[in-house]
């Protein structure tokens, strides 16, 4: 019965996610591209060091950063991230930080994750 409430619980988080975003950023794990924006793949940035891995993706749309920051804020912490401050999670000894660029009806999102110290 565990088993099954826990498959139910992953299934409805999924869910949940993909009915508010299309997709996920190419090189992370679980951090979706919420509605309304695209990955701008030409900036991705790649790198495994041997204290751990280092990832820099993009995306842009015609969002405000408030709503970014609200689907953010509640999405990542159904995933299996720990929120650490207002745009900083924490999952698996690695740190995602959110930034951001441009303006409201114009923003481009930077996703960086980079080993936990």
């Amino acid at each position: 019965m565990r088993i099954i409430t826990i498959l139910l619980s992953t299934f409805l988080v999924f869910s949940a996610v993909s009915a508010q975003s299309g997709e996920f950023l190419t090189g992370f794990d679980d951090v979706p591209v919420m509605r309304g924006m695209a990955q701008v793949q030409s900036q991705d940035l790649v790198f495994d060091t041997p204290g751990g891995r280092i990832v820099e993706g993009y995306a842009a749309g015609s969002v405000t950063r408030t709503a970014v920051e609200r689907f953010y804020r509640s999405t990542l912490p159904q995933l299996g991230w720990e929120r650490l401050g207002n745009q900083e999670f924490s999952r698996d000894g690695e740190r995602l930080r959110i930034g951001y660029t441009g303006q409201d009806g114009d923003l481009t999102v930077r996703f960086t994750l980079t080993p936990k110290k």
